[in-house]
């Protein structure tokens, strides 16, 4: 719950200046190594900071312990926080802030992983937004809607991830959030681990799909597309770039060289013993990428809205120092700190790479078209081409597909097992004084064992997969709609007709 300081209090004027921080803390209870100490240093750095961030979105800061542990040692700076709870382990969102929490909420994602995946546990951490509406002053336009996340984790390369619908859906939602909050004329700043890299569908969808920029890409627009190792990095034949490179320049903040968490186990065995290890900030460093993200916008949409307010000043990599005694990183992740200004309504143009290397971008690394232009649409869905949203679409009736073969084989499994169990418990009654006793006991273990995987397989199949091929027709529908609305833009072109799609008008999901 939100633990003000008592006698903090909102500011009297609105600040004109504000500095974010985005961090995944990695402290997974129970299987992140040194979490304790870890998260406890990153409190520390946070408090001790020489210019200290005014808003902060953990991620994975699953436990209280270690929520605690930081808002003691930063209540100095951020007297106001909000630890969020979700899913049945926790969502691992919190969120820290200088000014008071008027409202918040923890909003779930409807498309969210599998249970059947426990070992990767993204179901069962009910991953969601952790939303927080802040007063930074004492008029009604002095508010922040802070949205801090982690979306699910990929386990593929795209465009064979399994699990990229999840993640797509998951950006919609967010986008919205985002959108809903620009429109009501307040300050939106998106956070948190996104899973996603700088050229992937779900960074594409959220810019396009809501008046928010990357701060990053916004202050580097020549900045990497992906580790040098992805085929999108690839495609632009640039060298592969060095570690010093990869923290200033392309704002990567995990899988570096820097980071002691990737690199070998002898060479962190090494570093437990007590040696001293650095890292040369020339060595080539070809597969840091950028995961975390700040997103920042406000006003909505022209020319309902005014100009926007704020101005995106400055972002670094930040957290890159490591644990005094441990001299381990502090995270496996490094996290992002920018700084935005209050402007008087003139909004800088941000710089641009060269016109040659822009047409390349354009044709080259998005292979799904969305407009680019630098003002946002009157409506937002016009800021997706009618073939993106008949992508989406394919990519939906593609997964629904899939879901469905799943449920039937998860129910034939729950009927052939209950059948089973059915024959075994009729065969302990023919088992006589004659067979060994033993008999009977395997009879009954199997039919007991067999049943109860066929009861799990049942309860996914009729409960689960019906219940996420719903939520597959919500965004289904809310996808079919802002196409409809970008072809009506457009003056016409596809017909609804031409989108593919396996789901009926009128079909229950089932």
């Amino acid at each position: 719950m939100t633990s003000p300081d008592p006698t903090a209090g909102p500011s009297p004027s609105p600040p004109s200046q504000i500095r974010i921080l985005t961090l995944n803390c990695w402290g997974l209870k129970y299987l992140a190594k040194y979490r304790r100490e870890r998260l406890s240093e990153i409190g520390r750095r946070l408090a001790i900071a020489d210019e200290p961030p005014e808003i902060v979105g953990l991620q994975e800061c699953w436990t209280q312990e270690d929520y605690r542990s930081i808002r003691r040692q930063t209540r100095h700076i951020l007297p106001y926080g909000k630890f969020y709870f979700s899913g049945i382990f926790g969502g691992g969102l919190a969120i820290l802030s200088k000014w008071p929490i008027e409202e918040s909420t923890m909003y779930g994602y409807p498309l969210n992983g599998r249970p059947t995946a426990f070992f990767r546990g993204d179901w069962y951490v009910g991953k969601g937004v952790a939303c927080a509406r802040i007063r930074t002053g004492p008029g009604n336009e002095d508010i922040v809607e802070v949205f801090c996340t982690h979306l699910h984790a990929p386990y593929e390369k795209e465009p064979n991830d399994s699990y990229i619908c999840h993640r797509t859906a998951q950006a919609w939602e967010i986008a919205k959030l985002m959108r809903g909050a620009a429109e009501r004329g307040h300050l939106v700043i998106g956070l948190g681990d996104f899973n996603m890299l700088p050229s992937s569908f779900a960074h594409r969808l959220i810019t396009a799909h809501a008046p928010v920029k990357d701060v990053w890409q916004y202050l580097h627009p020549d900045s990497s597309l992906g580790a040098a190792i992805d085929a999108a990095e690839r495609q632009r034949n640039r060298p592969i770039p060095t570690a010093e490179f990869n923290l200033t320049e392309n704002g990567a903040t995990c899988d570096g060289a820097f980071n002691t968490w990737r690199w070998s186990k002898e060479q962190r065995k090494r570093l437990e013993k007590g040696e001293e290890i650095t890292v040369d900030p020339q060595v080539p460093d070809p597969r840091a990428k950028r995961l975390d993200y700040i997103f920042v916008g406000d006003g909505g949409y022209p020319p309902s809205f005014p100009e926007p307010r704020w101005t995106i000043e400055s972002a670094r990599i930040a957290m890159t120092q490591r644990h005094p005694t441990l001299r381990c990183s502090l995270s496996d992740h490094f996290a992002v700190e920018a700084v935005i200004t209050r402007n008087g309504g003139h909004v800088p143009s941000p710089p641009q790479p060269p016109a040659a290397e822009q047409a390349t971008l354009d044709a080259d690394h998005t292979p799904y078209p969305i407009a680019h232009s630098q003002n946002q649409p009157s409506n937002p869905n016009t800021g997706l081409t009618a073939e993106t949203y008949t992508h989406i679409l394919h990519m939906i009736s593609s997964y629904v597909s899939r879901e469905r073969t799943q449920r039937l084989w998860r129910l034939s499994h729950f009927l052939i097992a209950l059948l089973i169990s059915i024959g075994c418990l009729i065969a302990v009654w023919w088992t006589d004084r004659v067979h060994p006793p033993y008999i009977a006991f395997i009879l009954m273990f199997v039919s007991t064992l067999g049943l109860g995987a066929g009861i799990v397989d049942g309860l996914i199949g009729g409960l689960f997969v019906s219940s996420e091929l719903r939520a597959l027709k919500e965004f289904e529908w809310e996808v079919r709609n802002a196409r409809r609305l970008a072809v009506a833009a457009a003056g016409g072109g596809l017909k609804d007709e031409d989108v593919v799609t396996d789901w009926e008008e009128g079909d229950d999901g089932k």
